[in-house]
C-alpha cells in the first residue's frame, strides 16, 4: 500500500487534486509493461500498441516479474504508482508462448482481464503507409457474430473500445480520422493450428478449445478526391496485423460493474415531463391548467379591475332601465 502524500507547496498540490475523483474524468491512461520473460513478437506488439495509444500511456521498458492471473498485487500497485486505468502486459513462456494480457481497473483495482495469445503477427514496420498522428483517435469495425452471443467476445469487444477510447469530443473533422481498427471474429472450432512460418509473419502452434482466432488490422485511412463535396475513402494496411486466440479471462462481479458505470448525479440525464425537442433543437412545452374558479378570485384589490365613475353611472342606469 503507499503512503499518504501530504502536499509541501502548491504545485504538488494541484498535482495530488488532478488525481482525485471528479465528475468529468481525465483522459483514461494505459500501462503498457513487459513481462519477466518476453520475445520479439510480444516486444514488437506492445511497441505498436503503445504507438497507437499515445500519448496518453506510459510504456515499462525493463522487465518485470508479474503475473497478474496468480498475484494482483504488484500490478495494481504499478497501476495505483502511476494513475492508469488501463493495461497490456507482455511475456513469453514454453507453456503460453507470445501471450498478450490486457485489462481495466476501477479504483486501481483490477477489474477485467482477457488473455490473448498471438498465433499470427507482422509488426508495424513491415507495412510502407503512412503512420497516424500522435493522439488522433482511431474508427473501431467488429465483425463476426460471437460479438453478439459469446460473453467472452463481448468484453472484449468492451475492453478494446474502452482501451483505444482517447478523450471526449463534441466533435470529429474528417481530417483527423486517420485510422480504422478492424477486429474480426473467425469460425470457432475444437481443432488446433500447426506450427507455420510465412516470411516475416509468426504462426503459433498452441490454441484453446472451443474458441476461434480473432484478428486484428489497423488500416490507415487516405480522403481523396471524389469531384463532390463528400471525399473517395481508402484504406491500406498499416500494421500491426495480428491473430489473436482468447485463452484465459477474469470479469469483475455485477456489484463491481455496477459501481464502475454508475453515472454521477451531475451528468444524468434528467426527464422533464412534457417538454420535447424537435429535430432542429427547438423546445416545446406542454402546460396543463387545472379548474379556474372564477367566482372565488379575489378581484376588489386590483386596480385594473375597479369600476370606474362612469362605469358605475352606465351600469346603473342599465339597471333602471331594465325595471321600467
Amino acid at each position: 500500500m503507499l503512503r499518504v502524500i501530504k502536499p509541501k507547496n502548491a504545485r504538488s498540490k494541484r498535482f495530488l487534486e488532478n488525481r482525485e475523483p471528479k465528475v468529468n474524468e481525465n483522459p483514461k491512461q494505459a500501462l503498457f509493461i513487459r513481462g519477466s520473460s518476453t520475445s520479439e513478437i510480444i516486444k514488437d506488439t506492445l511497441q505498436a500498441m503503445y504507438d497507437l495509444r499515445k500519448p496518453n500511456a506510459v510504456h515499462f521498458t525493463r522487465k518485470n516479474e508479474v503475473h497478474p492471473f496468480d498475484d494482483e498485487t504488484k500490478l495494481e500497485f504499478f497501476l495505483r504508482k502511476n494513475d492508469t486505468a488501463h493495461f497490456m502486459l507482455g511475456n513469453h513462456s514454453k507453456k503460453r508462448p507470445h501471450n498478450l494480457t490486457i485489462g481495466r481497473a476501477f479504483d486501481h483495482q483490477i477489474m477485467d482481464m482477457i488473455e490473448l495469445g498471438i498465433e499470427y503477427a507482422v509488426p508495424s514496420y513491415v507495412f510502407d503507409s503512412v503512420k497516424m498522428a500522435v493522439g488522433a483517435r482511431p474508427l473501431f469495425l467488429f465483425q463476426g457474430e460471437a460479438f453478439e452471443y459469446r460473453d467472452e467476445y463481448r468484453k472484449l469487444k468492451s475492453l478494446l473500445v474502452d482501451f483505444f477510447h482517447g478523450t471526449i469530443a463534441d466533435g470529429v473533422d474528417l481530417e483527423g480520422i486517420q485510422h480504422l481498427i478492424s477486429v474480426t471474429a473467425g469460425p470457432i472450432s475444437e481443432d488446433s493450428n500447426a506450427m507455420v512460418t510465412d516470411g516475416g509473419a509468426f504462426k503459433s502452434a498452441t490454441s484453446t478449445a472451443g474458441t476461434g482466432l480473432i484478428f486484428f488490422r489497423v488500416f490507415t485511412i487516405e480522403l481523396k478526391k471524389s469531384g463532390t463535396k463528400t471525399p473517395r475513402v481508402e484504406t491500406k494496411e498499416m500494421g500491426p496485423a495480428l491473430n489473436l486466440r482468447i485463452r484465459r479471462t477474469k470479469f469483475a462481479d455485477d456489484k463491481t460493474m455496477y459501481e464502475a458505470t454508475r453515472v454521477p448525479a451531475e451528468n444524468r440525464n434528467v426527464n422533464v415531463k412534457n417538454v420535447s425537442r424537435d429535430v432542429f433543437g427547438d423546445k416545446y412545452g406542454r402546460i396543463h391548467l387545472g379548474d379556474q374558479k372564477l367566482d372565488s378570485i379575489q378581484t376588489r384589490k386590483m386596480k385594473a379591475l375597479k369600476l370606474t365613475r362612469s362605469d358605475k353611472k352606465r351600469s346603473q342606469g342599465t339597471a333602471e332601465e331594465a325595471d321600467e
